[in-house]
């Protein structure tokens, strides 16, 4: 690599391939990412998938509590670039049959209030979690290799073992013990199924636990226009740096890539090994191809006519709804998919951006977004599914679909190849597989290669749009291959 064209070579331009490259770049290296697609953003694009003249889909992820909240965006601070984002005065909401929706606020008064009876137990489990909140997401969002400064104090130590309870309470068979009322269950259970995992496991509590705290803290906020705003920063401040990116550049192999000192990987574990195929230790070369692909997620974009007709209409305050009815429910639905079978009723997520972005509205037309959990490259047509679980708890919203693009589990892969078989977390979310991710070794950036690194939600700390994992990888980088101690600034 002496004869390197460019300093560092990105492969992915989605978050974590974006956090590395504005890491690198702002270490003044120079830094060329490469996209396959032929637009920007892997997991967090904003696209016209043609349903309706001006209406556009966040075609992957929608609502990021933690683009303002995770270390690596602290830093980089989207707000202060000029972006503005919207946040709900309630976080999320979990619609039960017969009785009214349970709903997360802001405000942690205001969601004790809402539940009645069953409020006291909610302020029991997260008011001590709110003290110190950055403790709980660094503690979520490490490299679980080291421990975060904010966490080496006494009162660190206890948010600590705080968290930790909550979160051992809630992955075990006594996980009702806590949290005694349906409402605060299901409330708790509809964000553990982010993970798309066991109900109940650590990996899916974890998860709960992290991001039910977020709400109550930053919120749960989305980008006015769409996710494709937040890469957007970031590709200005790569290109203010000297850096570019190239998109329809799919990289197969690393012959296929300019000569670099370091070549980070916003891919998959597998697409990893094929990537640096003949050219890793034979132990790593292994491990990366039996890195297990987690469960699934199914895709659906609508085009509506008027608002979700939910029978509370309370439902609609909220950015996004899990709908998967009662924990009971949701655990069964899960562990079908874990199963390989399609759920009658899957868990299901949705968001109605146009309720707190008018500006996604074009000529009486607003967007949808949903996905819902199906087995591993299921070549099941979701759309029927979400339909049946949306018209659940909102009777006649069949009637407001005008147009809708429907992506099955086995196609996601299609418009992010990181996605392998609908899996969207780039590998099984467990307690181990987020320490083990994706092999144990005290470095799971290093790919065993002089240079080369993965970057992608296949590593520590988990999946999510927080770029963390971008920028851990991009500091072992800067630190192994150019001799860069210190991370540089994010700032604007």
């Amino acid at each position: 690599m002496s004869n390197a064209e460019v300093d560092a070579v990105v492969v992915g331009s989605g978050p974590n391939g974006m956090a590395a490259a504005v890491t690198m770049a702002r270490a003044g290296l120079s830094v060329q990412v490469h996209e396959a697609q032929s637009t920007i953003g892997g997991g967090a694009r904003t696209l016209d998938l043609g349903l309706a003249p001006g209406i556009t889909h966040d075609i992957c992820s929608a609502v990021h509590p933690l683009a303002i909240s995770s270390p690596f965006f602290v830093d980089f601070d989207l707000r202060a670039r000029g972006l503005e984002f919207t946040t709900p005065e309630v976080s999320y909401a979990q619609p039960l049959d017969d009785q009214p929706t349970a709903l997360a606020f802001h405000d942690l008064d205001a969601t004790v209030d809402r539940l009645g009876a069953a409020g006291p137990e909610w302020r029991r489990f997260f008011a001590p979690l709110l003290d110190r909140v950055d403790d709980a997401i660094w503690l979520s969002l490490g490299d679980k290799r080291s421990v975060p400064e904010t966490l080496r104090d006494v009162p660190g130590i206890a948010n600590v073992m705080k968290f930790g309870l909550r979160l051992l309470s809630q992955a075990s068979p006594a996980w009702n013990i806590p949290l005694s009322h349906e409402s605060t269950q299901s409330l708790f259970t509809g964000v553990a199924a982010h993970a798309i995992g066991g109900l109940p496991g650590m990996g899916t509590a974890a998860t709960a636990t992290m991001l039910s705290t977020v709400a109550h803290a930053g919120g749960w906020p989305s980008p006015v226009g769409g996710s494709q705003a937040i890469i957007d920063a970031m590709v200005t401040d790569l290109e203010a740096h000297g850096g570019s990116v190239t998109t329809n550049a799919r990289i197969d192999h690393v012959s296929d890539m300019p000569a670099a000192r370091a070549y980070l990987l916003d891919a998959s574990a597998l697409n990893a090994a094929q990537i640096f195929s003949g050219l890793l230790p034979v132990n790593v070369d292994k491990s990366l191809r039996r890195f297990k692909q987690g469960n699934a997620a199914a895709k659906v974009d609508f085009v509506l006519n008027s608002p979700v007709p939910w029978t509370d209409p309370e439902t609609a305050r909220a950015g996004t709804i899990h709908v998967g009815g009662t924990r009971q429910q949701m655990a069964a639905a899960e562990a079908d998919v874990i199963a390989g079978r399609m759920p009658a009723h899957p868990v299901s997520l949705v968001s109605d951006p146009t309720v707190f972005d008018p500006s996604r509205e074009v000529n009486g037309l607003r967007p949808l977004w949903t996905y819902c959990h199906v087995p591993f490259d299921c070549p099941i047509d979701p759309a029927e599914y979400i339909i049946k679980q949306i018209e659940r708890f909102a009777p006649g919203f069949r009637d407001t679909i005008v147009s809708y693009n429907s992506i099955p589990a086995s196609e996601m892969a299609a418009h992010n190849q990181n996605y392998i078989g609908g899996d969207i977390a780039t590998g099984l979310v467990s307690f181990y597989r987020m320490m083990a991710r994706p092999r144990m070794s005290w470095d799971n950036y290093s790919l065993g290669v002089p240079g080369a690194y993965l970057c992608s939600a296949a590593t520590p700390p988990a999946p999510g749009v927080h770029g963390m994992n971008g920028w851990f990888a991009a500091q072992r980088a800067l630190k192994t291959r150019f001799g860069i101690a210190e991370a540089p600034s994010l700032a604007p």
